[in-house]
């Protein structure tokens, strides 16, 4: 160990962290012997940001090792922060410690500099602080497979006085995983404390591997109900608590997952455990919407807060529409749900026009909002009557942002009949409010006005490129002359920037934007994938050939948003490589899913639609 006393005689200005120098680093140790407390916390918090940051260890983390450790004997109150910061920053994984990343590497140094100083540490494990004595645990853990053997049996000693004789019983089940750290034999699954039989249970099924033996599962789903209070502040590895970890191990075997969410749920869904379990489940593997809406219906009643029962609404609105025939039990609470008033109806209301019931149809009308309106445009389009003065009265209201388009999307599916909110386009696109998606719905509308004519010829010559593209687009349709638009395409395509975004927007000129393609051409070997993408799908809308397109789509298709459309394009195009043939079916036909959801993306989750395109180009011959 090191006190404070020796910090210059480290040369930190040499050293580096997450932020460049590690010249700030002694003042910070210095912090946490002061009688402040405030400081000390802001320095732990600074040394966590800057030593070690997300996960990442620097050259002068391993310097600081020493004065952390004397610092948890000798600074004032923060001995279980400190114990943990030290386990942080030795977390590794031991199969990566093999040359040639190892020996050299940052986090080598610093569990070299924990071994060292481990003996002088050890008094931790039996310090009068449960928390002390947890955290003491993990730092342990963290370097178990590199001590020495002469210091390893000592310790392995203490660990297992611990596991014997400690009076908390979160305690006992933390040297349970110390000691599986050390390769000792299984715990006995009969132990009389419910959280020593659980972490054996986790530390049994980690090692034998899915499907997971019966009396492991039981085990867990008895003893696994209710969270620790104190799992949060003890992760094992980085940011991974036992609770998330066990989470994790439950997720690779499904139906043992779904055992489990399900007697967690009729336990009271303590700390939301079974519901989120349900929710990872569904998030992972294909085809268990049925079982995981059972279990989400179930654990509605014990949704202790509008957050809770709100997010619970939203996860079963994210998997309804996949039900073919949702039950009525499921869709009767949903209804009660969305016509209750609260905050917590919008979602119910929303998952309940995803199920296709009619009464989320009156619900609608009677309060309006865009996410709902547009699940109801391709839940009900045979409402269109009813749905567009809906719309267009959103619209009117001063409707904007994220809500304004959504609202002016949902015109897309009526065709010309969406002409009725022609009105309200035209403000959008004179105020700004949606313009983009105003100007692509009145060339759709194909109704051209002076008025229309004039807005568009000034959204053309807009600062904001994307608002450049779409009018030139709405122009072309609404008067077929091309010239413009290919002149403001020109000049989109020489500059820089999202380029794949406005080659996109070509799909409406066909053969017309043939003299963009010496500008399109090269970007089929862009960078850039999504440039490479946009280039094949623009180029074949413009020639109608497949050759160069294809070739570019293959060499993209992959289980990646980028992989999709270049699956949505080849769809489009009609044509399937023999060679893609393999990947297509490990597409239609993995158990897993591929691909996860998205922020923002369509109400479609990416990998069923993955999946559906694998199995569409599949049946092509």
């Amino acid at each position: 160990m090191r006190a404070p006393t020796e910090l210059d005689d480290v040369r930190w200005l040499t050293l580096t962290h997450a932020y460049g120098s590690a010249e700030d680093v002694p003042e910070l140790i210095r912090a946490l012997y002061q009688s402040d407390e405030d400081a000390a916390d802001e320095a732990i918090y600074e040394l966590y940001g800057n030593i070690h940051h997300q996960g990442t260890i620097y050259r002068a983390s391993a310097p600081a090792v020493p004065f952390l450790a004397h610092a948890v004997l000798h600074a004032p109150g923060k001995r279980d922060d400190l114990l943990m910061l030290l386990a942080t920053l030795a977390d590794h994984d031991p199969e990566d410690i093999e040359a040639p990343h190892w020996p050299d590497s940052p986090v080598a140094a610093v569990c070299a500099e924990l071994c060292r100083v481990l003996p002088e540490l050890l008094p931790c494990l039996g310090d009068a602080e449960r928390v002390v004595r947890r955290a003491a645990l993990r730092v342990v853990a963290a370097v178990a497979e590199l001590l020495p053997a002469e210091l390893r049996a000592s310790v392995v000693g203490e660990v297992e006085a611990l596991y014997a004789d400690d009076p908390v019983p979160a305690v006992r089940a933390d040297a349970t995983v110390v000691l599986s750290r050390f390769g000792m034999e299984p715990v006995p699954l009969d132990s009389p404390l419910p959280e020593v039989r659980l972490i054996a249970a986790t530390v049994a099924a980690e090692k034998c591997g899915p499907p997971y033996p019966a009396e492991l599962v039981e085990i867990i789903a008895e003893d696994g109900a209710e969270p620790d209070p104190g799992d949060d502040d003890f992760p094992w590895s980085g940011t991974t608590t036992p609770d998330r970890h066990l989470t994790r191990l439950l997720t690779r075997d499904p139906d043992a997952g779904l055992v489990v969410a399900a007697r967690w749920i009729a336990a009271g869904d303590l700390g939301a455990r079974g519901s989120l379990l349900a929710r990872e489940i569904a998030e992972i593997w294909r085809d268990r919407q049925p079982e995981v809406l059972d279990l989400l219906l179930a654990a509605l009643p014990h949704q202790k807060d509008t957050r809770a029962l709100t997010h619970r609404l939203s996860v079963i609105g994210q998997w309804i529409a996949y039900l073919p025939e949702p039950a009525d039990d499921l869709r009767n609470t949903l209804y009660d749900y969305a016509r209750d008033g609260k905050e917590s109806a919008e979602p119910a209301l929303l998952a309940l026009v995803r199920s296709r019931d009619p009464r989320a149809l009156e619900l609608v009308l009677r309060r309006p909002g865009a996410q709902a309106l547009g699940a109801a445009v391709s839940a009900f389009p045979e409402a269109a009557d009813r749905l567009i003065p809906a719309i267009r009265h959103e619209l009117a209201a001063g409707a904007a942002g994220n809500a304004a388009i959504a609202l002016v999307a949902a015109l897309a599916p009526f065709g010309a009949t969406a002409d009725r909110a022609r009105p309200e386009l035209i403000e959008c696109l004179r105020s700004g409010r949606a313009a983009i998606a105003a100007a692509r719905q009145l060339g759709l509308n194909g109704v051209l006005t002076q008025e229309i004519a004039s807005l568009l010829s000034k959204a053309a010559q807009s600062t904001d490129s994307s608002l450049r593209a779409a009018a030139a687009v709405a122009g072309y349709r609404l008067t077929g002359e091309a010239g413009p638009a290919l002149r403001t395409f020109e000049r989109l395509l020489a500059a820089q920037g999202p380029t794949h975004w406005h080659l996109s927007s070509l799909q409406p000129l066909g053969s017309a934007a043939a003299p963009l393609l010496p500008l399109i051409e090269p970007l089929l070997t862009a960078r850039y994938e999504w440039t490479r993408m946009a280039a094949a799908e623009a180029h074949h809308w413009i020639t109608g050939s497949p050759e160069r397109a294809v070739c570019v789509l293959v060499d993209l298709v992959g289980p990646t948003p980028v992989g999709l459309r270049a699956l949505k394009a080849l769809a489009a195009i009609g044509q399937v490589p023999e060679e893609l043939r393999p990947t297509l079916r490990s597409f239609a036909f993995s158990p897993l899913r591929l691909l996860s959801d998205v922020p923002l993306s369509e109400d479609q989750h990416p990998d069923e639609e993955l999946r559906a395109l694998a199995w569409s180009l599949l049946a092509l011959g």
